[in-house]
């Protein structure tokens, strides 16, 4: 005990009164003596202005041989951080400006630092071990074994700070905030776990071998390490601190659901989205978030997102009945069937009373059943039944992209461009990368006459897929198609007909569900037909032209005027009309009604073809016609035949002489040429008496006679 007292007289004991104590503890006769912690004497030091003082206990050396001390210090620029000089020359003294707070194993706030000593930035552990006491042992004490020093980092690793993560102090919540406000620091606890020490310390106290012996092992050597500073501790795994971060993770995505939930009740999926996105990144293993999201998509229409979102649901939990069955619908809406059924079945072993899978399992059925009728209809031609299983298949897979495109290529082969058109845009307005819909566009083009415009898809569409055939073999046929037409115009603009005609037949032969250029190769052809005088085969040509089209203006009009060539007066005031009530220009109007002329010649007397000469007869060819006409049908003449043959024979001769009187008068002969209704000006041919004709011809009575005629 005396020479413990000399070493503190001495100053023997610079890391504070944990090591005088110790010693103190040693000896026998100390079991009675009161004890103070070094939180109490460190608080006592506190209150008392700190440093070492008359008339107190001054801290000792450890032994030699003994652990060095574990001590936890601020940065270089943090409180409590020693200056260089301090470390060099052992100073027990802090510096006045910034007082140090003592650590919990060292009373004193004077504490010499090792050279080794490492400012390591805020919160760094440093190594600082008691200098050697191989000089002063006291003689007869046994120094206990020598333990190497324990390897700690120069500093410890940062730690990330994040939402979820609570910094660790090591200072009560009340001295932490007393520093933050600039007053003196309050004690520090070498560990979080340890008790905070009552206000008012109790009576010193040297405690029993049994309790030295305990305090001793709370670190390797007996020695604690002391913390100045905060610094944030990382947690080992499975402690607390990981699963109230889960926990707390958890509380905040489930927070995003029920917003989500609330959106999706609204019918505000977009917002609804936003949420179950931020549930799945704050907890990205829980299933039913990505169930609620893969919902939310398929309102959207998304279908192919809310499929990704559905397979992974049931990657977290196959067990997901709901997660299963949103997977079946989203294949199902795609047009894939077969995966579809699949899910469907899966929903039914994990609950088969679900009759929401029962009904769409038979969905999925009647797809596949449409599915392949299509096909084989396709195969025949028959391309409306095509459409019509189509759209029932896309009543189930609202978003299958080759339902449409098949439906849409039957729509152009049927010439409903528009719809076809329709349907191939909607496709590229979502994935302009699609062949499929870039073929049929252009085929709509190419369909409707545009082949240049068409052959640019086609080149396109096999750029995004090498391989197309049925875009290749388009894009061949309206290169081929193309050229042939532009040879046939060109021979028929220098007049080779024959030549031209002959390229016109090779441009039908390359594609004949091409409707809009075949019609117009057709009338083409009927043109060249009616250059060489073909009028019949002409109107066959026109008349296959306006099949395939029944709106070609051009076709009607070439037929119509064929007509006109051949007398067909009726056919031709058909075609006119049409053509007229399509576009009603004067031209069409004036050709209307010279055809309307015609057909009303058509069908009165004939005086021309009566007396057998042409419409540019002069009148001595009339009046000679007439001569001749007239003695042939003279009723006197077939006195002796039958009644039926004399009553034929007089109404021909009745129609001579009205052909006389109206072809030989100027006036009456113009208005008969124009069409003019001879009635209506006044002529009623119906009194009309043929033998005094015949008699102001040939003269009076007995100026002629039939008597010996055979």
């Amino acid at each position: 005990m005396v020479a413990v007292q000399q070493l503190l007289q001495d100053g023997r004991f610079p890391h504070g009164g944990l090591a005088a104590h110790h010693h103190l503890a040693a000896l026998p006769h100390a079991a009675s003596a009161p004890l103070r912690s070094p939180l109490q004497n460190h608080k006592t030091l506190l209150r008392e202005g700190g440093g070492a003082q008359p008339g107190r206990c001054q801290p000792c050396e450890p032994k030699t041989g003994a652990p060095p001390a574990l001590h936890l210090r601020g940065g270089s620029g943090g409180r409590g951080a020693a200056t260089p000089s301090q470390a060099r020359l052992g100073s027990a003294q802090p510096s006045p400006a910034q007082p140090t707070a003592p650590s919990a194993a060292s009373p004193s706030p004077a504490e010499p630092r090792s050279e080794h000593t490492a400012a390591a930035g805020h919160g760094a552990a440093i190594l600082s071990p008691p200098p050697s006491l191989h000089d002063s042992q006291t003689p007869g004490s046994i120094p206990p074994p020598a333990s190497p020093p324990l390897p700690i980092p120069a500093s410890l690793p940062a730690q990330p700070r994040s939402a979820s993560r609570r910094r660790r102090r090591c200072t009560p919540p009340a001295a932490s905030s007393s520093a933050r406000s600039g007053s003196a620091p309050g004690p520090v606890l070498p560990f979080p776990s340890l008790p905070f020490p009552s206000p008012s310390p109790p009576p010193l106290s040297l405690p029993s071998s049994s309790s030295s012996s305990s305090s001793s092992s709370a670190r390797p050597g007996g020695k604690m390490a002391a913390a100045e500073c905060d610094v944030i501790m990382a947690a080992p795994e499975g402690a607390g601190e990981p699963e109230s971060e889960e926990e707390e993770a958890r509380r905040e995505a489930e927070s995003f659901k029920e917003q989500g939930n609330a959106y999706y009740a609204k019918k505000d999926y977009n917002e609804a989205y936003n949420y179950y996105t931020k549930a799945i990144d704050t907890c990205p293993n829980n299933a039913s978030y990505y169930g609620n999201r893969a919902a939310t998509l398929m309102m959207l229409g998304r279908f192919r997102e809310a499929l990704g979102d559905a397979q992974q649901s049931v990657r977290l939990d196959d067990s997901f009945v709901r997660g299963h069955l949103r997977e079946g619908k989203c294949h199902l809406s795609l047009g894939n069937a077969m995966a579809a059924s699949r899910c469907f079945q899966r929903v039914l072993e994990l609950d088969h009373k679900n009759t929401q899978a029962q009904q769409e399992l038979k969905n999925a059925s009647t797809v596949l059943e449409y599915e392949k009728i299509a096909e084989v209809d396709f195969e025949k031609r028959d391309f409306r039944k095509v459409v019509f299983c189509m759209d029932r298949a896309l009543e189930f897979a609202p978003a299958c992209h080759r339902f449409k495109i098949l439906k849409a290529e039957c729509l152009a082969l049927l010439g409903r461009y528009p719809e076809a058109q329709s349907v191939a845009s909607d496709i590229l307005r979502m994935d302009s990368t699609n062949a499929d819909a870039l073929y049929v566009r252009g085929l709509c083009l190419y369909y409707e006459d545009c082949i240049e415009k068409a052959v640019q898809f086609f080149v396109q569409a096999l750029r995004m897929a090498p391989d197309h055939e049925k875009a290749c073999l388009a894009c061949r046929n309206a290169k081929a198609l193309k050229a042939k037409k532009e040879d046939g115009n060109k021979a028929f603009k220098e007049g080779n007909y024959k030549l031209a005609y002959e390229l016109y037949t090779e441009a039908l032969g390359i594609d004949p569900n091409n409707i809009k250029t075949n019609a117009k190769l057709y009338c083409n052809r009927g043109t060249v037909n009616s250059k060489l005088r073909k009028l019949e085969e002409a109107i066959d040509d026109c008349t296959n032209a306006v099949k395939l089209d029944d709106t070609y203006i051009k076709a009607y009009l070439r037929r119509a005027q064929c007509y006109m060539d051949t007398e067909q007066y009726e056919d031709a005031v058909r075609d006119y009309e049409k053509v007229y009530q399509t576009e009603k220009t004067k031209e069409h109007k004036q050709l209307l009604k010279n055809a309307q002329v015609e057909l009303k010649k058509s069908k009165r007397k004939d005086y021309y073809k009566i007396l057998g000469v042409d419409k540019n007869a002069s009148e001595d060819e009339i009046k000679k016609a007439y001569r001749k006409r007239a003695l042939m049908h003279h009723p006197d003449r077939h006195s002796g035949a039958s009644a039926e043959v004399q009553k034929e024979e007089e109404k021909k001769f009745k129609e001579v002489g009205e052909a006389f009187t109206i072809l030989s008068d100027p006036k009456k002969k113009a208005r008969y040429d124009s069409g003019q209704d001879l009635e209506e000006d006044g002529l009623n041919m119906g009194d009309f008496d043929a033998n005094n004709i015949f008699k102001a011809f040939f003269g009076g009575p007995g100026g002629f006679s039939f008597e010996g005629c055979e």
